[in-house]
């Protein structure tokens, strides 16, 4: 990734929690509201349960896409600037500093998304990063490195540990680079989207309504976040901040944190009935239509096919 002498760290929507942990209440758990882009990593190798499958249509949700006027990704990237310059980001890399690349990063997100709601007429609501080590207290549990990165709709906040990015390359086999930890970050800011938009609830609602189709509804909601981080992918290519050849890194980490690629490498089995989150080529899938549309009306995961 590209950051140029204008881009710089927002850095009132970044709090560092790192060597502040302490494990105290309840651990966060699979069923404790936090959305993730690999979900709570040991209770999707061993407690995991449920499953059904057919399709799934989220009421409303066509209607509440169409609401997000579709727009030029440029446009939207460069319309709104960061409110504070606190931090230079250029040449800021995941390798060379990580913490000022990824709040660099969420800064570049979120401006993005505030612009497109901006020209529906609407206000997007930030969300505060939270970044961390070794564990942290979260609106929905105690956070660790084992979580891995997820999104608390409770407290509307984004929570990374950055030695996550090394286990993506060590255990999940990912080859690392900017635009594969910024797909990561723009996955759980999808979460966020999700979330003001009222698809979250809509789909809890779904699941409580058909308790056998609960992990399919999570499957498509996963698939969407990874949806709306593709379509803000394109517009910072289109703002010239992603180089084309930097695409394979994102696709490369979504497929690393597909539940099939994870089971099989944690137990050597592969059982679809327990997917939360999506294949690996699921996962790349969504990332594609968003990126290749820049479009969040082509999003609609739970009307379509996955």
């Amino acid at each position: 990734m590209d950051f140029d002498s204008g881009d710089s760290a927002d850095t009132s929507q970044v709090e560092d929690r790192r060597g502040q942990g302490g494990l105290r209440g309840g651990v966060l758990g699979a069923g404790a509201g936090g959305l993730g882009i690999v979900g709570v990593i040991i209770a999707l190798i061993t407690t995991l349960a449920g499953g059904g499958g057919g399709s799934g249509g989220l009421g409303g949700l066509g209607d509440i896409l169409n609401s997000l006027n579709t727009q030029t990704a440029s446009q939207a990237a460069s319309s709104t600037p960061a409110t504070q310059l606190a931090s230079t980001c250029k040449g800021a890399t995941s390798a060379s500093d990580n913490f000022t690349f990824i709040a660099c990063t969420q800064t570049l997100i979120q401006n993005y998304w505030t612009g497109v709601f901006a020209n529906a007429g609407q206000t997007y609501e930030p969300a505060k990063l939270v970044i961390f080590s070794p564990t942290t207290q979260s609106g929905c549990g105690t956070a660790s490195a084992e979580t891995g990165p997820f999104y608390c709709p409770p407290d509307q906040k984004v929570y990374l540990d950055l030695g996550f990015f090394d286990e993506l390359e060590s255990r999940f086999g990912a080859k690392g680079g900017d635009f594969a930890e910024a797909y990561v970050v723009a996955h759980e800011y999808g979460h966020h989207l999700q979330n003001l938009l009222g698809i979250e609830s809509q789909m809890r609602d779904l699941q409580a309504k058909n308790p056998s189709k609960a992990n399919e509804y999570s499957v498509r909601l996963e698939l969407q976040a990874d949806c709306f981080a593709g379509v803000w992918g394109n517009g910072a290519y289109e703002a010239g901040k992603v180089a084309k050849s930097e695409v394979a890194q994102a696709l490369d980490a979504a497929a690393a944190v597909g539940d099939d690629r994870i089971q099989k490498a944690a137990t050597g089995r592969v059982n679809p009935e327990t997917f939360t989150h999506g294949t690996s080529a699921q996962r790349q899938k969504w990332f594609n239509v968003g990126f290749d549309t820049g479009d969040v009306d082509a999003c609609d995961t739970f009307s379509k096919a996955i």
